[in-house]
């Protein structure tokens, strides 16, 4: 079994980053200053990761105000909506408003992806939204079903897949909390797999990941195991690792083994043995650790005290290591 740990979506700001970007609000700072601490703060996450072996880098995501803001800015038939929140969390997105059927914009995203450091793009993992995510979470007004839209951004990030290969970065994940939160059902369903059937053809033999969290997977079981992808992702602060499907035997996944709820550190030891159990149970060939759901939901310093935890875990699950 290969074991690789990974960020598994965007990182908090640093208080310095938070005061600076308030501070550019009222005036105190300006645009420089601030661009200046963004790159600063990027370099320092980018030296995190290497320094911890996270295979592969992705970059905290930053500049980033929320999963779906890129796209609502740069692609045509969107504007911003209003402050939403996210899920049950303490955190907050604009709302896409969606006024026409989609259009991608190339060229739109790959500057606003993070830098992570000197790692050229074939090491790099991208994490963008999921097609179901997406088409649910925004306020659709083009007149278009939900089937379809959920269909079309399938086809969308999949064009927006082959530009950003086409640059050389090397992996992709989606993602997907709707997917347990409120599973797809009958024609919706297949529209997410066909979503996904586009994607897949796009990013040929790289990695591809759908990260799902907020929720444990009973509801969606129709679904995630035929998803044409590299993994499926689970959040184990509200999945028993017993309650992964059996479908998923055989299959590489992504174990979410860190809780960004709480700020109490996990144990390595307890990690390994969580991971050797799901071992045992469906034999993955590759298993990807790392946040049940972003970790943007806690303060900077501790977020980087769970990552931390990583390494040892890892160690423990290699050859000759004492998981068991």
């Amino acid at each position: 079994m290969t074991v690789h740990t990974t960020l598994t979506g965007p990182f908090p700001r640093s208080e310095a980053l938070v005061a600076a970007t308030r501070d550019l609000d009222r005036g105190r700072t300006s645009p420089a200053e601030v661009s200046a601490l963004y790159r600063e703060t990027e370099g320092a996450i980018a030296a995190l990761e290497g320094r911890l072996g996270l295979d592969p880098p992705a970059g905290g995501y930053l500049e980033w105000a929320d999963l779906f803001r890129p796209f609502a800015e740069a692609w045509p038939g969107f504007t911003v909506g209003p402050v939403t929140r996210w899920f049950e969390t303490n955190t907050f997105y604009r709302q896409p408003i969606l006024r026409a059927p989609p259009e991608r914009r190339a060229g739109a995203i790959a500057p606003r992806l993070p830098r992570a450091g000197e790692v050229p793009p074939a090491g790099r993992k991208v994490t963008l939204p999921g097609p179901y995510t997406f088409a649910g979470l925004l306020d659709n007004r083009s007149g278009e079903t939900r089937e379809a839209l959920t269909h079309r951004f399938g086809r969308l990030l999949a064009e927006e897949v082959g530009e950003l290969a086409g640059l050389g970065y090397g992996a992709f994940q989606f993602q997907e909390p709707l997917l347990v939160v409120e599973p797809p059902k009958g024609p919706l369903a297949e529209a997410t797999i066909a979503a996904y059937r586009s994607i897949a053809a796009a990013a040929g033999s790289r990695p591809t990941i759908v990260w799902t969290f907020f929720a444990p997977p009973n509801g969606g079981t129709e679904v995630l195991p035929r998803l044409p992808v590299g993994a499926v992702g689970f959040d184990l602060s509200e999945t028993d690792p017993g309650e992964i499907p059996t479908s998923f035997r055989g299959k590489s996944l992504g174990l979410g083994i860190l809780d960004p709820r709480t700020t109490l550190a996990e144990d390595p030891g307890e990690i390994a043995r969580i991971v050797r159990e799901v071992e045992g149970r469906l034999a993955p060939p590759t298993v990807w650790l790392g946040a049940g759901a972003p970790l943007d939901l806690l303060p900077y310093e501790a977020a980087v005290r769970k990552l931390e935890l990583l390494p040892n875990a890892r160690r423990l699950l290699s050859p000759g290591g004492s998981g068991r």
